[in-house]
């Protein structure tokens, strides 16, 4: 009996151990798993919206360009990644402050100290939370950029000074308390999350209107393209200019004067030279050989 007992001893350590290992993983990706879900949708979100803004903006509608998901996330990443970045500092120096904290309390220093402060973080981070919020209700017709984003600062702010002041309690006090923790931290995670589609489809239908501007003030940047066709294709747009390239029996139009927007969704998207918001066009083709187009280098136009 003593040899089976000694035998087994190291097999259920090691048992144990795996078990311990595994249960640190999930834990982990319990933890990380929803941040980069809703990451992600934010991403997917963030481009559709500066996409069907900037589409609104020129006149179209972000359904015809028919982009994917991936395209959303691509168009997306470029002006996301400074706003990404600052959010993975912060989060990187609010859980290094987390830590300090929890060691201070493991060591039972400054225990009252710090159950103060949090009470005093708790209602700063939930006032300003709610003050911003009437900031809001107040002005219905004005888009405030950055406000969703400082509500769900406040809130979370509030979220963890409640907890710090809960850890910071006494043992027996903590014991007496039942509250559906599981609940609370499931509701500010919604919270949360809604406050940021909030803001970033604001950010993202700014950044939207700020590029079809964009496409105004620099449209001679944009990459020259000319169309040849063998059959009219009655193209109005200004500055758009129409020549026979062809002959009689074998006709063949060149349209000159045109900028490349974009090529998505089987479909040529043109500008027209000097384009505008109030006066330009944008010219669609269909992108299936019927038509050939040339690009060339703007700079060298």
């Amino acid at each position: 009996m003593s040899g089976q007992t000694a035998a087994g001893a190291p097999e259920e350590d090691d048992r144990s151990l795996v078990n311990t290992r595994w249960q640190r993983t999930l834990d982990v990706l319990s933890v990380i798993g929803p941040p980069l879900t809703v990451a992600t949708a934010l991403l997917v979100y963030f481009g559709w919206a500066r996409t069907d803004a900037q589409a609104k903006a020129m006149g179209l509608d972000v359904s015809l360009f028919g982009y994917t998901v991936q395209d959303f996330i691509l168009r997306s990443i470029q002006s996301l990644f400074q706003p990404l970045a600052w959010l993975a500092v912060i989060g990187l120096l609010w859980l290094m402050l987390d830590r300090a904290v929890s060691r201070l309390l493991d060591a039972s220093r400054h225990r009252t100290l710090l159950h103060r402060t949090a009470l005093v973080v708790l209602v700063l981070g939930f006032a300003f939370a709610a003050v911003m919020w009437v900031v809001v209700v107040t002005q219905p017709g004005r888009t405030l950029l950055y406000v969703p984003f400082l509500i769900a600062a406040g809130l979370i702010v509030g979220a963890w000074g409640l907890s710090v002041r809960r850890r910071a309690a006494a043992p027996a006090v903590r014991t007496l308390r039942v509250t559906p923790r599981a609940l609370e931290r499931s509701l500010v995670f919604v919270l949360v999350t809604l406050l940021l589609f909030w803001g970033t489809s604001d950010y993202a239908q700014a950044l939207g209107r700020g590029a079809a501007f964009d496409y105004q003030e620099r449209s001679g940047l944009l990459p020259t393209a000319v169309v040849y066709s063998k059959e009219r294709l009655g193209v109005t747009a200004p500055n758009v200019r129409e020549e026979s390239a062809g002959t009689d029996a074998a006709p063949l139009y060149r349209y000159s004067g045109l900028r490349l927007l974009v090529v998505s969704g089987g479909r040529i998207f043109l500008l027209n030279d000097r384009w505008t918001l109030a006066q330009g066009r944008v010219v669609v083709l269909r992108d299936d050989g019927s038509v050939r187009v040339e690009y060339g280098n703007a700079s060298a136009d």
